[in-house]
C-alpha cells in the first residue's frame, strides 16, 4: 500500500485538478473539462459565472467568448446533467449517466409534479426543434421564482430521464433538444448497467480528484444507498481502477454503511417516500442525497449548499423547501440540498447529515514545506519524498474498513452486500484512494496563483478542503449581510500550493473592488502580499477591469503593505 505525506497528497490533488504543472493548459476548456470530469454551472455573476472562473482559475487569461464556445458546441462536444450538482460533462460521458436517468423515470416524479400531457411538449420538440422555455410559453407561471410552468416542468422531466438535452445555451437560457438528434449515434447506442456506470465514473472521480477518501468520490457524484455500495464494491474489487493508500494525518478510514446492492442493476431505486414534497434524487443516488449516517459524516463536512439555481436552470425547488437568499433567484430543489445550517440554508430534516465532524485542520507549518514558499507561481522543484514508493495496488496491500471497523491480512472479504474488508500493511488499513497515473510521476511544476470560485471542484466538499489545505470555507451568500464574516461571494485565494486568503470581490465600472480581503495567516508574508496582489490585478485584467480598489482588509497589520503594493501591480508584467 502506498505511504502519502500530507505534501504528498495536496501536491497531486493540485495537479490532478489543473493547478500545477504545464500540462495543466493541454487542450484549452476543452481539454480541462475533460481532466475535471465535471464543471459545476451556477445562476450568480460577481466577476463571472463559475463556469468561466473554473477554466479562469487554471487556463488564465482565457477570453470569456472562447470558453462559452468550448462548453456549448454545434455539433455537441459536452452536456447538462447532474453530477455532483448542475455541470457540464463532456458528451462522452453520455452513457455513464443512464444509472441516474434510469432512476428519474423509475419515479415517476421531481420536486415539482409532472403534468400528465408533458409528451406533448416532448413532440412540439421534435417537430419544431430545439427550444427554450420562451419558444413554448415561458419558464413561470408567476412572479413567485419556485412557480414553474408545467411546459417548463415538462422539459426539465424530459432532461432528467433523457429524452431531452441540453448541449447549447443562449444567453444562461438552456437550448432543449432531442437527445436522439444531439447526442452521437455511437454514443446513443451504448447500454450499461448500473454498477458499470458506478464503477467507470468512479474511476473518472478518482482521476479529477487525484486522492480522495471514499466520501469524497461519493461527494464529486452525489451517490447513495444502492449506489453507494456498488462504489464500495468497485473500489474493494479494483474495477475502479483505484489504488488504496494512506495519507499521513487524513482521518482513519470508517466502516461504509451496510446498504444491499439492489437486485436489478437497471433499476436500483429505493422505495418511494410517502412525502411527495421531499421525494427526490435521495430516492436515486442523485446529486445532494448522500448516504454518509455515522460512518461518513466525521470526515465530510458536509454541510454547503452544492448549487444554485434559477428558472432556467432547472434548480429551485417549492416554497417548503426553499433557502434563505431567495431574493438572488437561488435555490435548490429538495434532493439537491445538504444540512446547510452554517450558510443560512434550510433543508428537509430528513436530508441532513448526521454528525459534526469537519476533518482535520492542520496548521500553516503542517501543511507544506518550505521549498514552496515562492508563492507567486514559482516552480515548485520540492519531490514527493520517500513517501511516494511502493505503488503496488494489489488486493493483499489493499484495505478498505469492513461493517464492524476491523481489517484482516489478506484477500476482500465480502461480509455483505456493499461491506468489504481487507487489510493493508501492517493490520492498517488505507484512509484514501488515487488514481495510479497520479502516483507514477512525481507532482511539481509551476503553481497556479488565483482566485478560485466558490463552485470550483477544487473545493466542493468542504471537510475536503479544511483536511487538504486547513482552510475552512463558508459559503455566506445565504447568511444575512450583518451577520457576513468575510463576504458575499468570497473567493479563495490560491498561491503556491496554498489557500492564503480570501477576497470579495465586485467590480464598479472599469474598477476591480476587493470589498473585504483577508490573510489565513496572522503574521505578514511579503510573498503572500505580493500573491493576493497579483491574484487582484490578474482578475482585474481578466473582466476588462483597469483599477482595483481595496476596501477593507484583515488583519489590521496587512493592511498597509497590502495598500502600498497595488500601485506596482501584478509582478508578471513588470
Amino acid at each position: 500500500m502506498t505511504e502519502l505525506s500530507a505534501d504528498d497528497a495536496r501536491r497531486l490533488i493540485l495537479r490532478a485538478q489543473g493547478f500545477l504543472g504545464a500540462d495543466a493548459r493541454r487542450g484549452g476548456v476543452e481539454g480541462m473539462l475533460r481532466r475535471l470530469g465535471a464543471v459545476q454551472l451556477d445562476t450568480i455573476s460577481v466577476l463571472a459565472r463559475s463556469h468561466e472562473l473554473v477554466a479562469y482559475g487554471r487556463l488564465g487569461a482565457v477570453g470569456r467568448e472562447t470558453i462559452e464556445r468550448a462548453y456549448w458546441h454545434n455539433p455537441a462536444r459536452s452536456f447538462e446533467y447532474w453530477c455532483h450538482a448542475a455541470c457540464i460533462l463532456p458528451i462522452e460521458h453520455w452513457p455513464l449517466y443512464d444509472f441516474r436517468r434510469r432512476g428519474y423515470r423509475a419515479r415517476k416524479q421531481r420536486w415539482h409534479e409532472v403534468p400528465p400531457d408533458f409528451e406533448k411538449v416532448l413532440h412540439q420538440v421534435r417537430d419544431s426543434g430545439p427550444v427554450t422555455t420562451s419558444d413554448i410559453g415561458g419558464a413561470k407561471k408567476s412572479a413567485e421564482w419556485w412557480d414553474w410552468s408545467d411546459s417548463k416542468i415538462a422539459l426539465e422531466w424530459l432532461l432528467d430521464i433523457g429524452e431531452l438535452v441540453c448541449t447549447q445555451r443562449i444567453g444562461w437560457r438552456r437550448v432543449y433538444d432531442l437527445a436522439e438528434r444531439a447526442v452521437p449515434t455511437d454514443l446513443l447506442g451504448v447500454e450499461l448497467t448500473d454498477e458499470e456506470c458506478i464503477v467507470r465514473l468512479a474511476r473518472i472521480a478518482g482521476a479529477a480528484l487525484g486522492v480522495a477518501t471514499r466520501a469524497d468520490l461519493i461527494d464529486f457524484l452525489r451517490l447513495k444507498g444502492p449506489y453507494a455500495a456498488m462504489l464500495d464494491e468497485a473500489l474493494a474489487s479494483g474495477a475502479a481502477g483505484l489504488v488504496p493508500v494512506h495519507v499521513a494525518g487524513w482521518p482513519e478510514a470508517r466502516p461504509p454503511r451496510r446498504t444491499a446492492v439492489a437486485p436489478s442493476p437497471a433499476s436500483s431505486v429505493t422505495s418511494p417516500s410517502p412525502n411527495p414534497a421531499t421525494r427526490g434524487a435521495a430516492e436515486l443516488g442523485a446529486p445532494g442525497s448522500l448516504d454518509l449516517a455515522g460512518s461518513e459524516a466525521a470526515d465530510n463536512g458536509l454541510t454547503d449548499l452544492p448549487t444554485a439555481g434559477a428558472a432556467d436552470q432547472g434548480l429551485s425547488g417549492p416554497p417548503a423547501l426553499a433557502i434563505s437568499g431567495a431574493e438572488h433567484g437561488v435555490s435548490g430543489p429538495p434532493d439537491l440540498m445538504d444540512s446547510g445550517a452554517e450558510h443560512g440554508v434550510s433543508a428537509s430534516a430528513d436530508l441532513s447529515i448526521s454528525g459534526d465532524g469537519r476533518g482535520v485542520s492542520a496548521s500553516a507549518d503542517q501543511v507544506d514545506s518550505g521549498a514552496e514558499g515562492g508563492l507567486s507561481g514559482s516552480p515548485d522543484l520540492a519531490t514527493a519524498g520517500t513517501a511516494m514508493r511502493g505503488l503496488a495496488g494489489s488486493s493483499s496491500d489493499s484495505a478498505l474498513p469492513g461493517a464492524d471497523g476491523l481489517v484482516v491480512p489478506g484477500a476482500p472479504v465480502i461480509s455483505s452486500p456493499g461491506s468489504v474488508r481487507f487489510a493493508g500493511i501492517g493490520g492498517r488499513a488505507p484512509n484514501a484512494w488515487a488514481d495510479p497515473e497520479a502516483l507514477a510521476s512525481v507532482a511539481r511544476g509551476r503553481h497556479r496563483t488565483t482566485l478560485v470560485s466558490p463552485f470550483d471542484s477544487l473545493i466542493w466538499h468542504r471537510g475536503r478542503t479544511s483536511r487538504i489545505f486547513g482552510f475552512d470555507y463558508q459559503l455566506e451568500i445565504y447568511v444575512p449581510k450583518p451577520k457576513r464574516v468575510h463576504g458575499y461571494f468570497t473567493m479563495p485565494v490560491l498561491a503556491g500550493g496554498k489557500l492564503i486568503g480570501r477576497v470579495d470581490p465586485a467590480r464598479e465600472g472599469s474598477t476591480f473592488v476587493a470589498r473585504h480581503v483577508s490573510f489565513e495567516s496572522s503574521v505578514v508574508r511579503p510573498v503572500e502580499i505580493a500573491a493576493v496582489r497579483d491574484a487582484l490585478w490578474s482578475a482585474a485584467s481578466w473582466v476588462g477591469c483597469t483599477d482595483v480598489r481595496v476596501e477593507r482588509v484583515t488583519s489590521e497589520a496587512h493592511t498597509r503593505p497590502l495598500l502600498d503594493a497595488l500601485p506596482l501591480g501584478p509582478s508578471d508584467l513588470r
